[in-house]
């Protein structure tokens, strides 16, 4: 059920109706376009929506698809089905040329692999456009739409003789004009020409009587008179005679024809059909391919679980403008059933709940829809809204009475599987019994189970929505320190209307806005100042998280160089040991050896004076020499070096972080942001939080220092060797595996891959969501998708790289 009745108006459908309408290359295909209706039938939504997304996947592989005469012959059909009516020559020439599509069409699907379109295929299997009445027709008609000479041996011979008669009166003719022109009755760039049928020569009117003949025209000015000459009048007649032999024979041909054709006449109404229905497909298609629509995954219950979805209209105007939609990410489900929206004016609220209601409904009407992937749609039987104005003078109804007409009807039909939307709700009356009226209404469509977004200004439903199961608040986001809309749908806080801080922006005079202040009294102030502070403080915490990441993941680096310092010197500790212990035995199996050799010569030269002298010495002196300990100078331990440096901040600078140790390059500068980089993690940070440091500095904090064009060149045989198409990072914290995505696709580009793997696990998805996002800055990559099911599905994402 759909309420109300002018549901597709005020959502927007009526203008994609008419971008469809266009589309269609003939009213075959703007029939269905007119029939398209809201299904609350699960198995046809499933069906249509398919049948959509096979014409879109024919068109985008680029197949031999038919896409031109489709053209409508069903009119034709209903004549050709009364006994005794013919076809006319150009009728029969129009079903030819759309025969011939419906049988492409008919082969197109035949040739394909088995299940590569099932639906699409099985719906031609069904339609049969007999070939005898194609050959019948063919033989009659030619390729530019004329009746062949070959149609009848009586219909050959006419004309074969109606060429002869023509060519023996233009012989005659050419014969007269000559003799007229070498008179002077003519001038010499006249030639024959035709008149009511009959050959006859432009004669100048002051020689009309020179010439004998009938006069059968005269030109505009009176100055040429267009003669038949009277040797001629046989002649002209016999060819007139002929033309007439020749209509009635086409006649008799084209009523055969007919007759031929009637048999088939209701084989070739579902044929037709079948041409329409391809027509509108194609249509559907196309607008699928603008929008980027897709077919996600449809399940028989209800739920709302949307990433990036595009308002679709939207999409269509910004395109033609170059500019982007900001995408809605929105998710109902069984405890959070029904979204309460609230923001500032103007912030994107009214824009999101069409969004909401115009892509369910468009789904559930069997169109794509623009969303992301991973996206997936719920199935309603009713889809109820409240949006716009409905007063009416002749109903006798105002603005809120209109709104409560409506409110009657969906406490009292709404259901379980119902989506209902209200924009601002509870507006039109005085404001204290409108938020009353709005509370107790919500309170008993929360009991009904249904599912639905809400947007109001109403501080007790943001309470009521905190506080009570199957409500979920949510907010249009707002930059408030610059006082602009951000168009961001944020679910699990309500939202502030900003109007105070926007009054100000505006130039409301201060007075005036603090006596308003005043008037609405401390407790509503203090909870819309609540409201900011919060959003400020979450962007704030936000700032604070990427320095805690940066901050753990030195720490992290730190603590791996420690550990690999720490084995690396025990290891060097038992190697200089072994070193030690080797050394020190073979100095002891020398000094043993000399200690030997001294004892003999001394008792060889039985303890000569002289001798045994400078055998001592000699002793000494390997003692000295190879026992004496080496000498290690002390190392100075090096200071740590900042320098800060003067001159603005520009793309290129090394920057500090105030009040910490993180040194970073600066890579962009946007406004009074600056996007850095600090190791293989980027932020972006504003620019008066940070101060310049000198090359020096940034070499001595990170080892690091400018790639110049004489720098070592890459090893791209061994970088072949050691890369893996296959990148596993389950397990991994978000800036670590954009750190792995980063040198992954770096050396994937490099080594000229045209397909990488990248494995991220199921999970809650955050981590598929992280990696995704950050590949979309990639200007290299041409698109990624899930994994084939068998191989890890949505746990894998294959990247396409241009």
């Amino acid at each position: 059920m759909l309420y109300p009745a002018t549901l597709e108006q005020k959502l927007g459908f009526d203008k994609l109706r008419d971008w469809l309408r266009d589309a269609c290359i003939s009213p075959l295909g703007q029939y269905f376009v007119e029939k398209i209706r809201f299904s609350d039938n699960f198995g046809m939504v499933e069906k249509l929506v398919s049948q959509t997304a096979e014409m879109k996947k024919i068109l985008e592989i680029g197949e031999n698809f038919p896409s031109q005469n489709y053209i409508d012959a069903t009119p034709y059909l209903k004549r050709a089905a009364i006994e005794g009516m013919l076809l006319t020559q150009a009728e029969f020439s129009d079903l030819k040329v759309s025969m011939h599509t419906i049988k492409l069409c008919i082969s197109f699907f035949s040739n394909q692999e088995e299940g590569a379109f099932p639906l699409l295929a099985e719906y031609a299997k069904n339609v049969r456009v007999d070939k005898a009445i194609t050959d019948a027709i063919e033989r009659i008609i030619d390729d530019r739409g004329q009746i062949r000479d070959s149609a009848s041996p009586e219909l050959s011979r006419i004309r074969q003789k109606l060429i002869s008669e023509q060519a023996g009166i233009r012989k005659k003719l050419d014969t007269m004009l000559r003799s007229a022109k070498s008179n002077g009755w003519v001038s010499d760039d006249v030639s024959l020409t035709i008149r009511n049928g009959r050959m006859v020569i432009p004669v100048a009117a002051e020689h009309k009587r020179k010439l004998k003949g009938f006069i059968h025209d005269e030109s505009a000015t009176g100055q040429t008179v267009f003669i038949e000459p009277t040797d001629v009048f046989e002649s002209n007649n016999e060819i007139r005679e002929l033309e007439y032999e020749e209509r009635r024979e086409i006649n008799r041909i084209l009523l055969e024809l007919t007759s031929k054709l009637r048999p088939f006449v209701p084989d070739l109404q579902k044929a037709y059909q079948f041409l329409g229905l391809m027509d509108f497909l194609r249509a559907k298609a196309k607008l699928a391919q603008e929008m980027s629509a897709i077919s996600p995954e449809f399940h028989n219950r209800q739920f709302v679980q949307w990433s990036e979805a595009r308002h679709p209209l939207l999409h269509l105007s910004f395109q033609k403008q170059g500019k982007k939609v900001i995408p809605l990410n929105i998710e109902l489900k069984e405890k959070e059933r029904i979204l309460i929206v609230s923001g500032p004016n103007a912030g994107g609220k009214s824009v999101s709940l069409k969004t909401v209601g115009l892509i369910q409904y468009m789904f559930q009407c069997g169109l794509l829809v623009p969303m992301r992937e991973d996206s997936s749609m719920g199935f309603f039987q009713n889809i109820f809204i409240d949006i716009g104005d409905e007063q009416s003078l002749e109903n006798d109804l105002s603005t809120y009475s209109s709104h409560l007409t409506n409110m009657r009807h969906f406490l009292t039909m709404a259901n379980k599987r119902t989506l209902f939307l209200i924009d601002e709700f509870g507006t039109g009356t005085e404001p204290g019994l409108g938020g009353a009226i709005a509370e107790a209404i919500l309170e008993d469509l929360t009991k009904s189970g249904a599912f639905g977004v809400i947007n109001t200004h109403y501080t007790n439903l943001k309470v009521l929505a905190d506080k009570t199961d199957g409500l979920v608040n949510g907010a249009m986001r707002f930059d408030g320190e610059h006082m602009e809309p951000l168009y961001q749908l944020e679910i699990g806080r309500p939202g502030s209307s900003f109007a105070f801080e926007i009054a100000s922006k505006i130039g409301l005079p201060k007075a005036v806005v603090n006596r308003a202040k005043e008037k609405l009294g401390t407790q509503q102030v203090n909870f819309e100042k609540l409201l900011k502070e919060l959003d400020i403080e979450r962007r704030v915490f936000s700032e604070k998280n990427i320095e805690l990441g940066i901050k753990e993941r030195k720490l992290s680096k730190q603590l791996e160089d420690y550990n690999h310092l720490k084995t690396k010197l025990e290891t060097n500790e038992k190697k200089i040991v072994n070193d030690a212990k080797q050394k020190a035995k073979t100095l002891i199996a020398d000094a043993n050896q000399m200690i030997e050799n001294t004892i003999r010569e001394i008792k060889e030269n039985k303890a000569e004076k002289e001798k045994t002298k400078t055998v001592r010495q000699n002793l000494e002196k390997f003692g000295k020499t190879s026992l004496q300990p080496e000498v290690i100078p002390d190392q100075e331990k090096p200071e740590d070096i900042y320098e800060p440096e003067e001159g603005a901040i520009v793309a290129g600078s090394y920057v500090r972080i105030t009040g910490q140790t993180a040194i970073g390059e600066v890579l962009n500068i946007k406004g009074k942001d600056a996007e850095i980089r600090i190791g293989d993690l980027k932020s972006t940070i504003k620019l008066n939080r940070l101060e310049r440091v000198s090359n020096k500095t940034y070499k001595a904090a990170t080892g690091e220092k400018k790639l110049k064009t004489s720098a070592k060149g890459v090893d791209l045989n061994e970088r072949m060797m050691n890369f893996s198409f296959n990148l596993d990072m389950r397990g991994k914290r978000g800036e670590e595996a954009l750190g792995m995505v980063d040198q992954f696709m770096d050396n994937a580009i490099m080594l000229g891959y045209d397909e990488i793997r990248i494995v991220h696990g199921k999970g809650d998805g955050i981590l598929r969501t992280l990696v995704r996002n950050h590949l979309r800055g990639y200007s290299q990559v041409g698109g990624f998708q899930d994994e084939h099911p068998d191989r890890g599905g949505a746990g894998v994402t294959i990247v396409k790289i241009k």
